[in-house]
């Protein structure tokens, strides 16, 4: 496909359409919404752009259908896909003017948020009337809504309440042709011709632009117990997390944190609440929720006892909520951490979850076969593990060659073999694509190309992405 670049002509009609002060040409700009948080990759934009309106979406789009010039949306920048990156170089979309709460309707356990509104944000507006939006990313404090929605987001708590598609319940969504269409209707139940919201939840910003979301709350849950189980066997961890839910126990949260990755973050975020003795190979972070916390306390200590079947060290249950916020503090901030340490890859693997122990011994297996190392943790609760290569004396032609990429196929070979898939939330985006069909027949992924074409007739959005 080959795109036309922006003219002068094609640059005054964009501040004509949403005003000078939004359309940005500098170069520290461009260089800014050149980059989101994959890797060291840069890709210069040839504007930026920040409209505030469905209707300036959809005339700016319409311009650039016009034009073939492509369109690149873009949330807060917190993905680990590229998925936000202008590979074709054209315009980026910022949705980050798009950031009001515009209803909580705590009458039916619903609110409408537009895409640029901070995840944490909605969390805590929503919490001060006693209700819940459980999705919470490791970047929940920057990270947008729509960009949740466009990765089909997860986090520690979607063990039990669910992914980000879970609670969307409708969408408006301004298409690469310009027109504005809800997706869905704000109803539990809606079996409604062909279920567009669901299609464009998880569909990395390709077919549409979201502008409001319409999403479902449910009570928030009123105690929480937390625990970090040490274990001196890697895969002896990722063999428990099965045992607790075959022991008939459904936590809030299970995070799994490997000791590289718990030593790297304690020593970025100056933080002693772990105590690394020197043979534990993993960490178990475990919380449960509820309303009633004798219950809490008697699925806890029923836990306890599951885990203690296995190799493990003293456990720590934590006695405040500092020492809660202190724990929970160290598992968001992994990602950060790991990237301040190392040079590294992230692929986003996830099996079932009694598959676990096989995932990370072959893991490790093809690491010592590639002669690297690599560093996992994520949410063992739904078998979904983040698994960072680390680069250490790589030579940069294998590092950024053949040798790198055939390692990670057969760890995404590995998956699929496991009954499992190449991303849990991260999404495909740029730097995923080339391994699309270690998942798909051809035909799986021509069909999947033929819905792109009839969304997106010129392929002017987010092009360069999911697919080759």
């Amino acid at each position: 496909m080959t795109y036309n670049k922006i003219t002068p002509e094609i640059l005054n009609l964009l501040k004509q359409l949403i005003g000078a002060d939004f359309v940005f040409t500098d170069k520290e700009k461009l260089e800014h919404y050149g980059k989101d948080e994959t890797e060291d990759l840069l890709f210069i934009p040839e504007v930026v752009v920040k409209p505030n309106t469905p209707q300036q979406i959809s005339d700016i789009l319409k311009l650039a259908n016009k034009h073939l010039i492509p369109v690149t949306p873009r949330a807060a920048g917190t993905g680990l896909s590229g998925g936000a990156l202008p590979v074709m170089g054209g315009i980026i979309l910022s949705v980050e003017r798009f950031n009001k709460i515009l209803e909580i309707d705590e009458r039916n356990l619903q609110a409408t948020v537009e895409p640029g509104v901070i995840n944490e944000v909605f969390q805590n507006a929503v919490a001060q009337k006693s209700l819940f939006y459980p999705p919470d990313p490791a970047s929940k404090g920057s990270c947008f809504m729509g960009g949740n929605v466009a990765e089909n987001s997860g986090g520690p708590k979607c063990v039990k309440y669910g992914v980000t598609k879970d609670y969307i319940l409708n969408l408006e969504v301004v298409l690469p042709t310009g027109e504005i269409i809800y997706t869905g209707a704000n109803t539990l139940k809606n079996s409604t011709g062909y279920h567009l919201t669901q299609l464009m939840i998880g569909s990395e910003g390709t077919l549409g632009i979201v502008t409001k979301i319409i999403v479902k709350l449910i009570p928030l849950p009123k105690h929480n117990l937390l625990m970090l189980v040490p274990f001196k066997n890697t895969e002896e961890a990722c063999m428990a997390v099965s045992e607790i839910f075959r022991a008939g126990y459904t936590p809030s949260a299970l995070e799994f944190m490997e000791r590289d990755a718990l030593d790297w973050v304690s020593k970025h975020v100056q933080s002693s609440v772990v105590k690394l003795e020197d043979d534990i190979q993993a960490h178990l972070l475990i919380e449960v929720d509820g309303n009633n916390p004798d219950v809490l306390m008697q699925d806890m200590e029923a836990i306890s006892e599951v885990v203690a079947k296995f190799n493990i060290a003293e456990i720590l249950f934590a006695e405040s909520q500092a020492q809660k916020d202190e724990l929970w503090k160290l598992r968001r901030k992994i990602n950060e951490a790991v990237k301040a340490t190392a040079i590294s890859k992230e692929q986003d693997t996830v099996v079932q979850r009694a598959e676990l122990p096989q995932l990370i011994k072959g893991i490790k297996e093809i690491g010592k076969r590639y002669n690297f190392r690599s560093v996992c943790y994520g949410h063992a609760g739904d078998g979904n593990l983040h698994t960072r290569i680390i680069k250490d004396n790589i030579p940069d032609e294998e590092w950024n060659g053949e040798h790198i990429k055939k390692a990670i196929s057969e760890i995404f070979a590995l998956c699929k073999k496991l009954g499992g898939t190449i991303s849990g939330e991260h999404g495909i985006g740029l730097v995923q694509k080339e391994y699309m069909h270690i998942m798909f027949s051809e035909k799986e992924i021509e069909l999947q190309k033929q819905i792109k074409k009839v969304f997106d007739p010129n392929l002017i959005l987010n092009p360069g992405k999911i697919f080759i």
